[in-house]
């Protein structure tokens, strides 16, 4: 299969894997959720990777792969999903997951999940994934754009990491959540972000529908030696309507 083919989710196990192999140097890397360790494919050579899309960048400039990165809020939100009250075929979504750590972590906790992204790599890693990591059984992928689609069901959870950075997406996502969030007093949306990335105007949207709760959380992550800490907010929403 040549590089520029795509290639059905629905593909086994190693097709998949050679696939991604064809497109990017990958390896799979520990992730750390809680009681679990998750298996995840990594590109192992992001930086060579940016530097050369960016040789072949148009007028309108690049892509950045920011799918493929496990930025810090997405493993603080892998660890908060084990906070979250466990019920009978409990369900939980994913919204712009990239590599899908939070679907994968959800999954083995014993959620019934759906991991969404609009881009296609983001989507085949997601899935390679769910099969290293033996999740199919109660892990899903499925392509989501949260600024317009409608995916006709509700869950008990929605949960996203860094999906806030856009500005323009906020009204869009807003009216997602409800559409896609349980009016339940159970139901509950994670949010997490760089506690740098405030968002105040998507906040403001919610107000009206949702309860809203902040905790920030210290974490750092190592790499190639160098420790870096952060900051990340975790922003816990219940719908104000519940149904009658």
């Amino acid at each position: 299969m040549s590089t520029n083919e795509t290639i059905s989710l629905a593909a086994p196990l190693d097709e998949l894997l050679d696939y991604a192999s064809q497109r990017f140097e990958v390896a799979f890397e520990p992730v750390s959720a809680g009681g679990h360790t998750l298996q995840v494919l990594q590109i192992t050579n992001m930086i060579e990777y940016v530097e050369r899309i960016a040789s072949h960048a148009g007028r309108d400039g690049i892509e950045l792969p920011f799918w493929a990165k496990i930025w810090p809020s997405s493993v603080i939100l892998a660890h908060m999903i084990g906070t979250l009250p466990k019920t009978d075929n409990a369900t939980l979504l994913e919204i712009g997951a990239g590599v899908g750590v939070c679907g994968l972590a959800a999954g083995a906790y014993g959620f019934e999940s759906v991991i969404t992204d609009i881009n296609p790599d983001a989507l085949i890693f997601s899935q390679i994934n769910i099969l290293q990591n033996g999740l199919s059984d109660r892990v899903k992928v499925q392509r989501a754009d949260f600024s317009e689609d409608r995916l006709g069901k509700r869950f008990n959870y929605i949960i996203g990491a860094e999906v806030l950075y856009i500005e323009k997406l906020h009204r869009g996502l807003a009216k997602f959540l409800n559409a896609h969030i349980k009016h339940e007093a159970e139901a509950q949306i994670l949010i997490s972000r760089d506690h740098k990335r405030k968002a105040m105007r998507f906040f403001k949207l919610i107000q009206q529908d949702f309860h809203q709760a902040s905790k920030t959380i210290g974490c750092k992550t190592t790499e190639d030696g160098d420790t870096e800490r952060f900051l990340c907010d975790v922003i816990r929403m219940t719908p104000r309507k519940l149904a009658g």
